[in-house]
Order: structure tokens, then sequence, then C-alpha cells
């Protein structure tokens, strides 16, 4: 997990290049397009205009550049020319881009249209709860401290968080060591070092954490249908907190 300056600064470059795909999408009319039309918009973006690879083709077989999580898909939603997006949905999108041989990892949950109060509190729970993991990213403190940070905003909320996916160290590969988990208690786990990079990647539910994996074997979903909601960021650990590689330019402050 640990990498030199200039791995973090080639980790920089393909989190910068991947920040602007977000970009792009926050300028699409998502409504009534379906996620397969995503799928190919995000992907004729990241080969024509970036030079660049979505990491995700061909990773364990998968044959898109996304995933696309709808309502109550929590993770490895599958592109479907037949899925529309609907006024009211909220929807994750799910990339990864590979430049100069680095990956960097990223997703954000979007609103379709005009939706529920209750949806749009969610999500900003979600993405709030991110940055609370975020914040906690220091040399010296532990991956327990980040997962606690998550868990407690999101359980402040009355959410819950999904134990069965997690973040992950990244580099070359899309998955290293180590597992990043969204909940734990503080001073645990492994302590974190200069030069360390990894995913933080909440799933949070409205309902109970629990979920199950549908028969395509990829979509993963909550068993009680409710909403669930995610954000992710690619970060490394820097001399006195942190980077994060995937920052969209919304975001800078």
């Amino acid at each position: 997990m640990i990498k030199r300056p200039e791995e973090v600064a080639l980790m920089a470059e393909s989190g910068r290049l991947l920040a602007s795909v977000f970009t792009h999408l926050d300028r699409v009319d998502l409504i009534g397009m379906s996620t397969m039309a995503a799928n190919d918009l995000v992907e004729d973006f990241i080969v024509e205009q970036l030079q660049a690879r979505p990491a995700s083709k061909g990773q364990y077989d998968y044959a898109y550049a996304l995933n696309a999580s709808r309502n109550s898909v929590v993770c490895h939603g599958v592109p479907s020319a037949t899925e529309f997006l609907l006024d009211g949905d909220i929807v994750n999108f799910d990339i990864t881009l590979e430049k100069n041989g680095f990956i960097a990892d990223s997703s954000k949950t979007y609103l379709v249209g005009q939706v529920s109060s209750a949806a749009k509190k969610l999500v900003q729970v979600t993405y709030e709860a991110l940055w609370h993991g975020i914040h906690a990213v220091r040399p010296g403190a532990r991956l327990g401290d980040v997962g606690h940070a998550i868990e407690r905003h999101a359980r402040r909320h009355h959410y819950t968080v999904v134990r069965e996916y997690c973040g992950h160290g990244i580099g070359r590969e899309m998955h290293e060591e180590s597992q990043v988990l969204h909940y734990g208690k503080p001073q645990t786990g492994l302590v974190l070092r200069e030069g360390m990079v990894f995913t933080i990647e909440p799933m949070i539910n409205q309902g109970r954490r629990d979920v199950h994996t549908e028969d395509d074997g990829w979509t993963v979903v909550t068993s009680d249908g409710k909403l669930s909601a995610q954000f992710e960021h690619t970060v490394a650990v820097t001399r006195t907190g942190f980077q994060v590689l995937t920052l969209r330019p919304d975001e800078r402050r």
C-alpha cells in the first residue's frame, strides 16, 4: 500500500482525469437515460478524450466501464439498455480509470430530477460520512478511526453502514492491501503511514444494513428494499494528513 512520491504523483494524475469524468457527467440530463447509455458515455470520454483506460473493464470478467447502482442497489449495479433513470431516482456511478499504469477509483451518487427530501437527506449524510472518514486520515491514526468516524455520523442520523463491502488499497492494481472498513473502534486496526493510498467508499442504508446479491452474481441490493447511497474517493496519506487524489473541481474549498 505504501507508494513512493513519484507514484503518488502519477496516481494524482489518474485521479484528476477521473474527477473530470464526473464533471462531464454533471452536465448530462440523466432523466430517461439508460444506465447502459451512461456507461457508453463514460467509456467514450475516458478512452477518446482522456486517452486513458476504464480500469473496471475486464476486471474479474466485468464487461463495463462503470457500476450503476440505482435506488435500493447498494453497489455493483450492472449497466443495462433496458434500465432507465427516472425522475426521483438516486443513482451511484462507480468509475475507475487507469493512466500511466496507475488506477484511481471514485464514485458519486446523483439525484435524478425531483428527488424526495428523504432521499436527499440520505445522499447528503452519506457524503458527509465519507468526509468524516477522510478527515480521520493522518500518519499515526488507525483504520479503525476512519471506520468509526463514518459509522458514528451515519448512526447519528439513524442510518446503517453496509459491512460486507469496504474500501481497499489501490495502485497498479485496483484492489491491493489492506481493507478499509467503514465501521470500527478508535485506535484499532492498521496504523496509517505516509505514502499509503486507499479508497474510502461508505455504503449507507436508509433501513437495515442487510444486503443480498441478485442472480446475476454482481448486483447487491438492500434486503428490505429501502434506499442506499454511496460516495468514494481515493486518498493518500501525506506527511501532515491526507490528499484526496480524486477530488472534483466542485469540491475544492
